[in-house]
């Protein structure tokens, strides 16, 4: 009997061992998977931002519309016949 209970102890033990190992691989596989998923995110952010200053570099410098008929470009007042 007392071998029996021993026996059971011991793959008690030994089970929670498992899971604390388990466990704690589980959570570094997380921790893994997050590290990539904040580098990958910021080489996103840093390709939008780069691409998004290209973009603006390339846009002419005023954006403003020539009124037709007055020969005057548009400014916060004028209105536009379409």
């Amino acid at each position: 009997m007392t071998d029996d209970r021993e026996r059971k102890a011991a793959e008690a033990k030994f089970k929670k061992s498992e899971r604390a190992t388990e466990g704690a691989k589980a959570m570094s596989e997380y921790n893994a998977e997050r590290q990539a998923e904040r580098a990958k995110t910021a080489r996103l952010k840093e390709l939008r931002l780069a691409k998004e200053a290209a973009d603006k570099e390339a846009e002419p410098a005023t954006k403003t519309k020539k009124v037709p008929g007055t020969g005057k470009t548009g400014g916060t007042g004028a209105r536009l016949k379409e």
